[in-house]
């Protein structure tokens, strides 16, 4: 009995010092510039998001947020980036929603986004905006759906890849219209955008803030938004709820996680510093102007959003057998 009450408190007094050391480092944390990886392009929406906070964060924790965009593979090689480096929060991963759709549709991802990251602390929430190509004789969602009907998969609306918001977004049309439609993928979204200028494809669902220009300029025709209400940005167009879809809801979120074993208090740390970015009213302006909303919170809801986008998703992509080598 001695010798088991002198064990206990053996194990206890071993784990003093990594307590002590976790508290140590999240009171001087940070000591030195932060990391942030951004698995996209520069200037994409994700990309502009992720640095109007990343600025307003350093100002809170007093360092520098240095951004390192590592695209490719949906968001897999920017991840794979962050998992070489220790688990000490100096590097930061800004996750999206595609990254929960290539759970399902990637032969063999390298990683678990369950378990392998954890969430920090969810940014914002942006929505796509359904175009069409002016040639295409539609003015609202319903004939869209009655035209791709009539043509039995001869419209092709185009994506900036496999598993992007506008490639889910446009299977999830055919889905609850039951009408076909090609899906043409591009390497990058701007070459998307051109061919639907162009005419060679019909529609997408594209990112709000790049094809606004070409909105106003009637080169495109905005039939409806993806989100749950209606943005600024583009006031008079309708959700897709509105349309007559009231199950069609697609938001492209975004939020910064660390990969699993980070400390909990250089998380919560963090989060306070998501939180009070998000809370200026520059970054407001800012959000709005892109058509998103900021979308602060717990890492624990953070961490649901996550689990159900990549349940949801991924049974989208199994019944529509989307998978990609």
């Amino acid at each position: 009995m001695k010798l088991s009450r002198i064990a206990v408190i053996t194990g206890a007094l071993a784990l003093v010092p990594l307590f002590a050391a976790s508290t140590t480092i999240a009171q001087t944390y940070p000591l030195k510039p932060i990391r942030l990886v951004v698995p996209t392009s520069v200037s994409t929406p994700i990309d502009i998001v992720s640095r109007i906070v990343a600025d307003k964060m350093s100002a809170a924790l007093g360092q520098p947020i240095a951004v390192d965009n590592r695209p490719g593979a949906t968001g897999i090689v920017g991840a794979q980036e962050v998992l070489k480096h220790p688990a000490d929060g100096y590097t930061l991963l800004t996750i999206m929603m595609p990254m929960s759709v290539g759970q399902s549709i990637y032969a063999n991802v390298p990683f678990d986004l369950r378990k392998d990251f954890e969430p920090v602390g969810q940014t914002a929430f942006s929505y796509n905006v359904l175009v069409v190509h002016p040639s295409v004789p539609v003015n609202s969602v319903k004939e869209l759906a009655a035209l791709m009907q009539a043509k039995s998969g001869k419209l092709s609306f185009s994506s900036g890849g496999p598993g992007t918001p506008a490639h889910i977004s446009g299977e999830l049309f055919k889905q609850q219209t039951g009408a076909d439609a090609l899906h043409v993928p591009y390497h990058q979204f701007p070459q998307a955008i051109g061919d639907l200028l162009g005419g060679q494809n019909q529609f997408m669902f594209a990112a709000t803030p790049p094809v606004m220009g070409h909105i106003a300029a009637r080169k495109l025709r905005a039939l409806a938004i993806t989100g749950p209400h209606r943005i600024s940005a583009l006031k008079d167009v309708p959700t897709m709820i509105e349309a007559g879809y009231p199950d069609f809801v697609v938001r492209e979120w975004q939020g910064f996680v660390v990969r699993t074993g980070v400390p909990r208090d250089v998380i919560t740390k963090v989060n306070a510093a998501i939180a009070t970015a998000l809370a200026t009213d520059e970054v407001k302006q800012l959000f709005a102007k892109l058509g998103a909303d900021a979308a602060a919170g717990s890492p624990e809801t953070f961490a649901k959003l996550i689990g159900s986008e990549i349940d949801r998703w991924g049974k989208l992509t199994k019944a529509a057998n989307i998978t990609v080598q």
